[in-house]
């Protein structure tokens, strides 16, 4: 159905709607890199698990990597495999043949510059091959529960839907983040956006009706919804 006018609600209060997702979200599949981060606080495993869901769908991405962390869950272990036998593991995730690539070569640098352990930092994060700021921001925040704000398609869109942040790319989304959205929320604000932008608030006809924040949002962008 086509989105009718929103009727003036509530001023937008953003922690009165990441309380509401919060409470909602325990009906919602996690995403998958979260759960990695669940079951194993190891960041080489979040690392990875992070590179493997790239142009991939959680559905695909958790057996995934279930299966070649049963091969190898170390850099030393990892670089005993040959690409083929990696590739074969992740098969059929997106460019499963260039991320073989890509994990061996970061296992190579994990053990050449940083003692084989992957680094608390912004900076050495974006130094290793393939690893982009979605990345380095997810693998701090759920590798080592430090600040970082991981903006994906979803928070990009529904931060914009909301009025909250007016920006056209994620780098700027994730910079307007960092100067508005309060620390404690950081960390929790990718998990809980993801979540409801895969289960409601999607980017063609999202739920509305269904939506526990609907009457704070002022749907911003949205042509058509359920």
């Amino acid at each position: 159905m086509t989105a009718a006018p929103r009727a003036r609600g509530p001023a937008f209060d953003i922690h009165t709607v990441l309380t509401r997702l919060r409470a909602a979200a325990p009906g919602w599949n996690a995403p998958v890199v979260t759960l990695m981060a669940t079951q194993s606080s190891d960041p080489f495993r979040v690392l990875i698990g992070c590179l493997l869901s790239l142009r991939t769908k959680d559905g695909t991405t958790g057996p995934a990597a279930a299966r070649l962390f049963a091969l190898a869950r170390t850099p030393q272990a990892m670089l005993q495999l040959t690409p083929r036998r990696i590739e074969q593991a992740i098969y059929p995730v997106g460019f499963y043949r260039t991320k073989a690539r890509t994990i061996l070569e970061i296992c190579r640098t994990l053990i050449e510059r940083h003692a084989g352990r992957v680094p608390a930092d912004m900076d050495a994060l974006l130094a290793l091959k393939g690893v982009g700021r979605k990345t380095a921001n997810l693998v701090l925040a759920q590798g080592f529960h430090l600040p970082g704000i991981c903006v994906d398609t979803h928070v990009h869109r529904i931060s914009n839907r909301w009025g909250y942040v007016r920006t056209r790319t994620p780098l700027a989304t994730e910079m307007a983040l960092r100067r508005k959205l309060p620390p404690p929320y950081w960390i929790e604000y990718n998990d809980l956006l993801v979540a409801f932008g895969q289960t409601l608030c999607t980017p063609v006809s999202p739920w509305c009706s269904r939506c526990p924040v609907a009457d704070w949002c002022p749907r911003r962008g949205v042509a058509r919804s359920r």
